[in-house]
């Protein structure tokens, strides 16, 4: 363990580059615990901004910004991974910035993160670096058909990737991003895939919600649901190797490690989130301490919150498309009483644009899953 510096205590500034739905929920959070809020992004009228004390507009690039916008805080943290590094060395010279820049470094760049676990021994998919056509051709010989061609860097949501079934699929896709660096990766068939949400204080001290079962739909998380329906020795496992990584990479603040679950038992890691995750948003309404509060306690130094599960629960996301036909049955969707809603702020609905998600809770994984459809289904329900 590493000694703790002074804890920065209620009346603070916290700081959080990024102004999306994460920093939204952890300024709710952070406010709710007497702290101030300040957020720092390019846009205005952000879902963090309308809860923040102050909001920042300025490019990320903006280094004179960052170094005031530092100076008013006493801590930074982010809610957004793709900030650039440049930034975060910016803001480091005035306050602390939780977890710390390198940490944002390796998350943010795929190949960065994939060597980084291969080379300390966790359990990756395998991989090869792709920089021109016979680098492709090398790899798909060695990884075999089909796989996954990924951008290296700043991609989220499925963006940047391509399931290749063909050589020339991929070659298409490499004259398309003018020597932009790539990751090929092996197919994995998995049975489900999973994450584990943690955190870890500036003293080592560790926590974490569980294993939580995900489903994507159009590589976009649709579906949450706790506690995962898996074996304890993969819970066990699963935690195991998240303790690990944050402990490798010296993280303060909260981590996300997602994992495919191979049909042969294996456990693979697929992606790290350096901050609180979508999958994790059902921590605001079924635990003691959320994924957000504890952010919070970790880059201000106090002790972390228990973590305990007080029913199950499943969140479903909201997408844009939810408004094709108009304003969603927001009655019909909270008809039942242990269904929470939680809307983001976002001015305009787009197709895949996270809105908001709904939290449901009940007395098996099972029954909260099939709440969390029906209220979602009933949204769409113009005639009542």
């Amino acid at each position: 363990m590493t000694r703790s510096s002074k804890p920065i205590l209620p009346g603070a500034t916290v700081g959080v580059l990024g102004s999306g739905q994460l920093g939204r929920m952890f300024a709710i959070a952070a406010r709710r615990m007497g702290y101030r809020v300040y957020t720092f992004s390019p846009d205005t009228d952000t879902p963090t901004g309308q809860v923040a004390d102050l909001e920042v507009v300025a490019a990320y690039d903006d280094l004179d910004a960052v170094r005031k916008f530092a100076r008013d805080v006493s801590v930074v943290t982010f809610e957004f991974e793709n900030v650039p590094a440049a930034t975060a060395a910016a803001a480091e010279q005035f306050a602390p910035v939780r977890p710390g820049g390198d940490v944002l470094h390796i998350t943010q760049h795929r190949l960065r993160e994939k060597t980084f676990l291969s080379q300390n021994g966790f359990p990756v998919t395998p991989f090869r670096t792709v920089k021109t056509v016979e680098n492709l051709r090398a790899a798909v010989t060695s990884l075999g058909l089909p796989s996954i061609l990924k951008t290296a860097g700043f991609g989220y949501d499925g963006k940047g990737q391509t399931l290749l079934t063909s050589l020339a699929q991929g070659e298409e896709v490499i004259a398309g991003v003018n020597g932009q660096e790539m990751i090929l990766e092996a197919f994995v068939d998995f049975e489900r895939e999973v994450s584990v949400v943690a955190a870890r204080g500036e003293d080592g001290s560790f926590s974490h919600w569980g294993v939580i079962e995900n489903a994507h739909r159009h590589h976009i998380l649709d579906l949450s649901v706790c506690p995962a329906n898996v074996p304890p020795e993969v819970t066990r496992e699963a935690v195991d190797i998240t303790r690990a990584i944050l402990e490798k990479l010296n993280v303060v603040g909260v981590l996300c490690v997602e994992f495919f679950l191979a049909r042969t038992g294996q456990l693979l890691v697929n992606e790290l989130a350096p901050r609180p995750h979508n999958s994790g948003h059902l921590t605001f309404d079924a635990n003691i301490t959320s994924q957000f509060e504890q952010q919070l306690r970790a880059v201000c130094g106090l002790p972390l919150g228990s973590t305990q599960l007080l029913r199950p629960a499943a969140m479903v996301n909201l997408l844009g498309d939810l408004w094709e036909n108009g304003e969603p049955n927001w009655a019909a969707g909270l008809a039942h009483r242990d269904v929470k809603l939680h809307l983001y702020g976002k001015m305009e609905a787009r197709p895949g644009r996270k809105m908001g998600h709904l939290t449901a809770l009940a007395e098996t994984p099972e029954k909260a899953s099939q709440l969390a459809r029906q209220a979602r289904d009933a949204l769409q329900d113009r005639t009542i």
